[in-house]
């Protein structure tokens, strides 16, 4: 079964840039998308075997996810169901018989790290959300967590120590959420490698230098463990200025 995630960075924007043939080559079962930057109505994308639940923002042009899916769900939910949390469109959650399936886009902590107490309740009311999941079934989750864990997922960690997505307090956010019961599956399957990212700024040709932070993942509840097969990322897929990442699980 595969999983795959991509922070689209505006999909009308992404479709004229390949998203359709990178869609039907990754071959998904569950297509997870962040940063949609959409409101109802505004993209016509029939994409035929696949049913799509979106969370759109209220501010247009922002924010906003969605997964499609070959497989119809038991249930859809969006947001975290705390209504400070739940106007970016940043969540949506679907059940199935034997786990469950969650994309996200982690509020970005901004410049001088301004909005670092927003995205430190964001991560309590997250870790929760999916702590509430896993007390009853496995859970899948993905997206871009605006966060390099360890120094191994960004290309400069010490020019970037107190810049956001690299700040002592987002990766300790990161680390309490692995502990709470989760597994990162890329690490968990490539402990060593370096120089794997999947984001890159649009400045100083910082893509072909491969000047990049891995951001984007899939997590999976300590019992999925085993059934890993293959987490990957696909730097040569470049519609956004952040690539895909996917998950091969064994059901």
């Amino acid at each position: 079964m595969r999983f795959i995630s991509w922070n689209v960075n505006g999909l009308r924007a992404c479709v004229k840039k390949g998203f359709e043939e990178a869609f039907w080559g990754l071959d998904a079962d569950f297509f997870c998308l962040q940063e949609t930057k959409l409101q109802p109505g505004q993209i016509d994308l029939p994409l035929d075997g696949y049913r799509s639940w979106w969370n759109y923002a209220e501010k247009k042009g922002y924010s906003g996810t969605a997964i499609f899916t070959r497989h119809e769900p038991l249930d859809a939910a969006l947001g975290l169901g705390v209504p400070e949390h739940d106007t970016e469109g940043r969540v949506v959650t679907l059940e199935y018989p034997e786990f469950f399936l969650v994309t996200v886009y982690t509020p970005n902590s901004q410049d001088q790290l301004r909005r670092l107490p927003y995205r430190m309740a964001w991560e309590d009311a997250f870790r929760e959300h999916l702590r509430s999941l896993a007390a009853h079934k496995s859970v899948v989750v993905c997206g871009d967590m605006n966060v390099a864990h360890q120094e191994i997922d960004i290309k400069n960690p010490d020019t970037n120590h107190f810049n956001p997505g690299f700040s002592d307090q987002e990766r300790e956010k990161m680390t309490e959420l692995l502990a709470a019961g989760f597994t990162d599956s890329f690490r968990y399957m490539h402990p060593d490698a370096r120089d794997a990212y999947s984001w890159w700024s649009f400045r100083a040709n910082a893509r072909e230098r491969n000047v990049g932070w891995r951001i984007d993942y899939f997590l999976v509840s300590d019992d999925l463990r085993d059934r890993i097969q293959r987490a990957f990322i696909c730097p040569e897929i470049t519609g956004s200025d952040h690539c895909p990442v996917g998950l091969d699980l064994l059901w």
